[in-house]
């Protein structure tokens, strides 16, 4: 369950360029590849994530859908597209967040909950830095009420890397996605099938300043202005779309 994030933007499928992968998708193949080599049934897998979905809306429309599955255990990652809003109330999507991990579990399924990212270096985004710092107190004053499991992206050291980010510099590259499965794992009391997972890139030399400059000129053109447009005429990326995967299929 949630939006983009766990959608999978920006991680183009190897097989198919119009279809996005993501940490999600990765993390299922490799839970279901355990399975199968432990000699049991393949992973049952589905993913209801939508772009652009804020938190209410997500509990509104994926979760009925997942609780009939009669899930083992369901990701429930938003509330990122809120906290961007400047009048977001966090203490309120938190709440909202809590009332719908305590539905899951009181069917005996498990919960993989994520902190939001130290945006700490980000222009703009940076802005919301207290926001998702709040946030992340209550996510994990919730795993701790209900049992949940937490995916600590705000403690990923490899995720402070640029390279780690698309040219939105809001979702992950190929390599970020593969990095946060593998946290994902490791959140879940799984090893990981790479040591080096959340070990940071070689540095790069430091960026002139008029060519960081030059890069933020672009970024605000090509994707600030375009999302600020459809806030002003209440559009969403994710209006008209489905969920990539609707329905439980198991993985081979």
């Amino acid at each position: 369950m949630g939006d983009s994030f766990t959608e999978g933007l920006w991680d183009v499928h190897p097989d198919d360029e119009d279809h996005c992968r993501g940490w999600a998708d990765l993390l299922a193949k490799n839970l279901s590849q355990r399975r199968i080599a432990a000699g049991q049934e393949p992973l049952s897998y589905a993913n209801l994530a939508i772009r652009g979905r804020l938190i209410r809306p997500i509990i509104s429309e994926q979760l009925p859908a997942a609780l009939e599955m009669k899930p083992d255990l369901v990701s429930l990652i938003g509330g990122g597209n809120d906290i961007l809003r400047p009048a977001a109330d966090v203490d309120l999507i938190a709440r909202n967040l809590e009332a719908a991990v305590v539905r899951i579990r009181r069917t005996g399924a498990d919960v993989l909950l994520s902190t939001g990212v130290d945006a700490a270096e980000s222009p703009l985004v940076g802005m919301t830095r207290g926001r998702v710092g709040i946030f992340n107190s209550h996510l994990w004053s919730i795993a701790r009420r209900h049992g949940a499991y937490v995916l600590d992206q705000w403690g990923m050291k490899s995720l402070k890397d640029w390279r780690m980010w698309a040219p939105d510099r809001i979702h992950l590259t190929t390599d970020g996605h593969r990095r946060v499965a593998q946290g994902a794992l490791v959140a879940l009391g799984q090893v990981p099938d790479d040591a080096a997972w959340d070990d940071p890139l070689t540095p790069l030399p430091p960026v002139p300043r008029i060519e960081w400059a030059r890069e933020n000129a672009q970024w605000l053109r090509e994707h600030v202005y375009p999302w600020a447009a459809r806030r002003l005429r209440r559009q969403s990326s994710g209006d008209s779309r489905t969920a990539k995967y609707p329905e439980l299929k198991p993985i081979a």
